[in-house]
């Protein structure tokens, strides 16, 4: 059990990565892309983010020593979450609530893929909820609210850009951005009101200068 929370807490801190460093969101930002969000985002990376995914959950195990019962665990309910929690639906508001405690719910996880920076540097988890609590990158909802928040990247919005030889090409074309972490100072951009309202996460802002 303690390998799968480890292991966990590894890819959480991946995915914080590949917003943090402009070159690996370059990858990432096809997952972002899309414009819907359905069980179909849930498999929409970048063949090269797979690759390196792959490598670091390699390096973790190798490090680890975990048993090839627990790496399977992990794997089999890594996906399964990341099928869940990127699917087009919800849960009455008082299960979710409950629920958002011990494992990322499709609310919680739909307010890393707005359009906005500051909503989508939060909710970095794919599983387990309680590494964006614990880091200070836990926003309970969008400011827009879940019915009318806008999602997907600003750069990249026709139905060209979704062509898969687009998608693939992505990294080779446009801008970065605002959307890596270290780019953009969240804390003075967001809103009094929106932070009493949504609940700003900026506890990785704080460790990062503005560019």
């Amino acid at each position: 059990m303690a390998a799968v929370v480890v292991m966990d807490f590894a890819i959480w801190l991946q995915h914080v990565m590949v917003h943090a460093i402009p070159v690996l969101w370059r990858l990432h930002r096809m997952h972002h892309a899309d414009l819907d969000y359905d069980v179909t985002t849930g498999a929409r990376f970048h063949p090269l983010e797979i690759l390196l995914s792959m490598g670091l959950k390699l390096a973790v195990i190798a490090l680890l020593g975990p048993s090839a019962a627990a790496v399977i665990v992990f794997e089999v309910t890594l996906n399964a979450t990341a099928m869940f929690n990127h699917g087009n639906l919800r849960l009455p508001r008082g299960l979710d609530g409950a629920v958002r405690w011990f494992l990322v719910t499709p609310d919680m996880h739909r307010v890393h893929h707005s359009i906005r920076p500051d909503e989508s540097n939060c909710n970095f988890g794919f599983n387990l909820p309680w590494w964006d609590r614990l880091f200070g990158t836990y926003r309970p909802a969008p400011a827009e609210g879940h019915e009318t928040m806008t999602l997907g990247i600003d750069a990249f919005r026709t139905r060209e850009d979704l062509r898969l030889d687009r998608l693939l090409t992505q990294l080779f074309r446009g801008t970065v951005g605002d959307y890596p972490i270290n780019r953009r100072p969240f804390e003075q951009e967001a809103s009094a009101e929106t932070s009493a309202q949504a609940g700003a996460c900026d506890g990785l802002s704080h460790h990062t200068p503005p560019a």
